[in-house]
C-alpha cells in the first residue's frame, strides 16, 4: 500500500475527524488521508484483516456497472453520487472512453473532495462536480451543476456507490432513494453497492464490523440485510443476477480464488426504472 505524507494539510480540511472519502483513499492505497483516516481502516483491520478487499470490490462494482451503462444501455448521462476522491477509473473515464460525449456529474460535499474534484475536471468540458447534499435529492437535482447539463426528461444512470450505507437509519435511506428514483425519467438505471448482513454464519461479521465503524473517526457504515437494500430499489426491476456480492457481479472472468468472508458483505445491484 502506498505511504502517505501527512505535510500540512489546506485550511479548509479538518484533521482531526475522519473523512469517508479519505478512509476509502487510504483503503484503496492512495496518498491523500491523514492518522485519522487511517486509524478508521486499522481499527477493523484487527477483526477482518482483509478489509480493504470492502474497497476494492467497491471500487470494481463501480467500473464494471459503468461498463455495462455504456455497453448495453443507450444512456449517456451520468450522475455519480458520493464520488469520492479521484483514482484510477473514475466514472467519466470509464464511460467516455466508450461514449466520449457522455455527461458526468460528480456529487460529493466532502471539503477535499470538492477541491481535488473540480481540479480534476477543469479541462474536461464533458463532467462537471456539484457539492449538494446527496441525502436530499431535490437539492442535488435542483444544483447549477445538474440543471442545464443533464436532461433529466431524458434516462440517467444514477450510482449510489459505496454511500448509503453511511446513512444512518434517521436519515431515511429508503425515502431518499425513493425521492431519486421518482425524479428519473423512465429508462433510467439506478446502481447501489452497499454494506451488507448476509444473516448466515458471516453476520457476525458484518456486525463486528459496523460496530467498529459506527465508533471509530468514520462514525459510520452500517451493514443492512438484504431485505433493508432490496428496499432502496424502489419499484425497480433488477438486471439479472439481482443483488449479489460485488465480485459476483457479472465478474471479468472465472473465479480463480477463494473468496475472502470480507467479500460476502458487500453486496451491489442494479436495477432498471420501466
Amino acid at each position: 500500500m502506498a505511504q502517505p505524507t501527512e505535510g500540512r494539510a489546506p485550511a479548509y480540511i479538518d484533521t482531526t475527524k475522519a473523512s469517508i472519502a479519505r478512509v476509502y483513499d487510504y483503503a484503496l492505497g492512495g496518498k491523500d488521508n491523514y492518522e485519522v483516516d487511517r486509524e478508521t481502516i486499522e481499527r477493523v483491520r484487527k477483526i477482518a484483516p482483509e478489509v480493504n478487499q470492502l474497497a476494492v470490490d467497491n471500487r470494481a462494482f463501480l467500473i464494471r456497472a459503468a461498463r455495462f451503462v455504456a455497453t448495453q444501455t443507450s444512456i449517456t448521462q451520468y450522475l455519480d453520487c458520493g464520488s469520492g476522491l479521484p483514482t484510477a477509473e473514475n466514472t467519466h473515464q470509464i464511460v467516455q472512453r466508450l461514449q466520449p460525449e457522455a455527461r458526468v456529474v460528480y456529487v460529493d460535499n466532502d471539503p477535499t473532495v470538492i477541491a481535488h474534484g473540480r481540479a480534476l475536471l477543469e479541462d474536461n468540458e464533458f463532467t462537471r462536480f456539484s457539492s449538494a447534499d446527496i441525502r436530499d435529492p431535490a437539492a442535488v437535482v435542483s444544483d447549477p451543476a445538474v440543471q442545464g447539463f443533464l436532461d433529466l426528461d431524458q434516462p440517467v444512470a444514477l450510482f449510489h456507490i459505496g454511500t448509503i450505507h453511511h446513512f444512518d437509519d434517521s436519515d431515511r435511506p429508503q425515502k431518499v432513494m425513493a425521492d431519486f428514483v421518482d425524479r428519473l425519467a423512465p429508462g433510467s438505471v439506478v446502481a447501489i453497492a452497499h454494506f451488507f448482513d448476509p444473516e448466515n454464519a458471516d453476520s457476525d461479521l458484518a456486525r463486528r464490523m459496523e460496530q467498529v465503524f459506527v465508533h471509530s473517526p468514520m462514525g459510520s457504515g452500517r451493514f443492512r440485510t438484504r431485505a433493508e437494500i432490496e428496499d432502496l430499489f424502489p419499484g425497480l426491476e433488477m438486471v439479472d443476477p439481482g443483488i449479489v456480492p460485488c465480485f459476483e457481479w457479472w465478474p471479468d472472468g472465472p473465479q480463480l480464488r477463494t473468496e475472502d468472508p470480507v467479500q460476502r458483505c458487500i453486496v451491489g445491484g442494479v436495477g432498471i426504472k420501466r
